[in-house]
């Protein structure tokens, strides 16, 4: 398949889509951080995304974006048509969603408050790392305990969800 655009064109075609009042839709299973919502949403552009992983702290569901299950094809393309038929008739409500997306990524997704935290986080694990001597043993075991605890409990549940959608999964956690 032949590329449409190269990768540093991205940005304008988020732009292209939002000058033509398009959305961004991003069904994923999950999404560690969400870094293409930002984007749309940076750009203007309505998002709806996965509810799962990092879009859910990025949108806030109804107001900059909306957050969809990508399990529940249903209830995702409702949502969707929902939207849709109501920028048909309150073309407003497009340009509403669109400056309040425009105005979450600004206030709280941008380079100075990234890199506040990553300083504010290194800062921490240099003075607990001097403090309590943090080897990497003892850091794998932390990570070992919150696997089972959080993570495998959370992916059981989405293929559930998944499995239950009527769709195949070829692959199961023991």
């Amino acid at each position: 398949m032949e590329k449409l655009f190269r990768k540093d064109e991205t940005g304008e075609v988020y732009r292209l889509v939002a000058d033509r009042r398009g959305i961004f839709v991003q069904p994923a299973l999950f999404e560690g951080f969400g870094l293409t919502v930002i984007e749309a949403m940076t750009s203007g552009l309505p998002v709806f995304a996965t509810q799962y992983g990092g879009p859910s702290e990025i949108i806030e569901d109804g107001k900059s974006g909306f957050r969809i299950d990508p399990v529940d094809g249903k209830e995702s393309t409702r949502r969707l048509l929902t939207f849709l038929r109501t920028i048909r008739t309150e073309p407003e409500a497009w340009s509403r969603i669109s400056k309040r997306g425009i105005m979450r990524v600004q206030a709280n997704y941008n380079w100075r408050l990234y890199s506040t935290r990553l300083l504010s986080l290194a800062k921490t694990y240099g003075f607990w790392r001097y403090a309590v001597n943090l080897d990497q043993s003892e850091l794998y075991a932390y990570l070992d305990v919150l696997y089972p605890l959080l993570y495998k409990p959370m992916s059981r549940d989405l293929l559930r969800k998944h499995a239950e959608s009527d769709r195949t999964v070829s692959f199961s956690l023991q």
